[in-house]
């Protein structure tokens, strides 16, 4: 099994099913240039701030807004004609801010979308997009009846290791599936949400779903463990099954000393691995060559920041008045499926 760039017609293939073959500053039919969209980004905490940068130097930053002075001291030296503010409420008051961009705590993540879309900004949201299914759906539908777009953070979707995984599995490389695996662990001791399931697993549940193409058909089983005095779940471990009986296992971690991001994925003619902490090479097949060796190769894909696709898409999908991959219902599915897994969590104190 060999996979040279004419396997998959170049790069242009995974630019399509990425969905960024778009430019981001289009022109008029007469060749003047758009105006741009002016971005704020809300929370500018670890991963805001990489938010911030992208949109930044995308030139569509207009503004960042953090309750913390101190956080957006530290950063006013590296971002010129920003507006820097502590006040959501003038963020959604300035008529030339467009689009808001919420990297905040995720029980924040439903009030703080729904005054951004009443105030008729386009909202993208990190994930997960809320806290429980009503909420969600309730943002949608918002979102929909204002025309706005509606986008939540499930970045791996992005990811163009994930995009050139899920074009070798429609390709039939690995064969048959038979099960997924997600390992997502770390030591954190933020502990930002209510569990670490809300934290980490959207993650694992869009990419999973993802791939397969299908939403599971069913939780099998849910275990949570609690090793802090705080009695939030820190370890869990999920089983799910899918259609046409593939089985998926998410493990994620709170209290892992080494940090691992690994998607393994079986199939009867071979099995792939992705490797995020790897910096280069994320991407492995091993394909039977015969009964005694299996061959590891790795499959090009494009040398692109998932994030900046991502922050790409959003802006794309407000010029072109396109739905966003990772839409509202995309944000509902996956917080359907953490709803069912945490009713159903065996909780377990260690």
């Amino acid at each position: 099994m060999t996979f040279s760039p004419d396997s998959f017609d170049n790069l242009h293939e995974q630019l399509n099913q990425i969905e960024e073959w778009t430019p981001v500053h289009p022109a008029h039919d007469d060749g003047r240039p758009m105006p741009p969209e002016k971005v704020a980004v809300i929370g500018c905490g670890n991963w805001g701030k990489n938010l911030a940068r992208n949109f930044y130097n995308l030139g569509f930053l207009h503004a960042i807004c953090d309750m913390s002075r101190e956080r957006l001291e530290a950063i006013k030296s590296q971002y010129k004609n920003i507006y820097l503010l502590s006040d959501y409420q003038k963020i959604l008051d300035n008529p030339e801010i467009t689009a808001v961009v919420i990297s905040t705590p995720s029980h924040t993540h439903y009030p703080l979308a729904k005054q951004a879309l009443d105030a008729g900004k386009h909202v993208y949201v990190e994930k997960p997009i809320a806290t429980n299914t009503q909420h969600t759906l309730e943002l949608f539908t918002l979102a929909q009846e204002k025309g706005l777009t509606l986008m939540v953070g499930h970045l791996l979707l992005y990811h163009p290791a994930v995009n050139r995984l899920k074009q070798l599995i429609a390709e039939g490389v690995l064969g048959q599936l038979k099960n997924v695996q997600s390992d997502r662990l770390n030591t954190n001791e933020l502990r930002p949400d209510k569990s670490v399931l809300w934290d980490l697993a959207p993650h694992d549940i869009s990419m999973m779903s993802y791939i397969i193409g299908d939403e599971p058909d069913e939780i099998v089983s849910a275990v949570g463990y609690r090793n802090r005095d705080d009695g939030l779940v820190d370890d869990a471990h999920i089983d799910l099954v899918y259609p046409h009986e593939i089985g998926g296992h998410i493990h994620i971690s709170w209290v892992h000393p080494i940090k691992q991001v690994k998607l393994v994925v079986r199939g009867t003619e071979g099995t792939a691995l992705i490797d995020d902490t790897q910096g280069t090479n994320k991407l492995h097949v091993f394909s039977k060559s015969d009964e005694l060796q299996r061959v590891e190769e790795f499959p090009e894909y494009l040398s692109i920041e998932p994030l900046k696709l991502e922050c790409q898409h959003f802006i794309n999908c407000i010029r072109y008045g396109k739905p966003p991959k990772t839409d509202g219902m995309n944000g509902y599915k996956v917080v359907k499926v953490l709803e069912e897994a945490e009713a159903k969590m065996e909780l377990i104190s260690v």
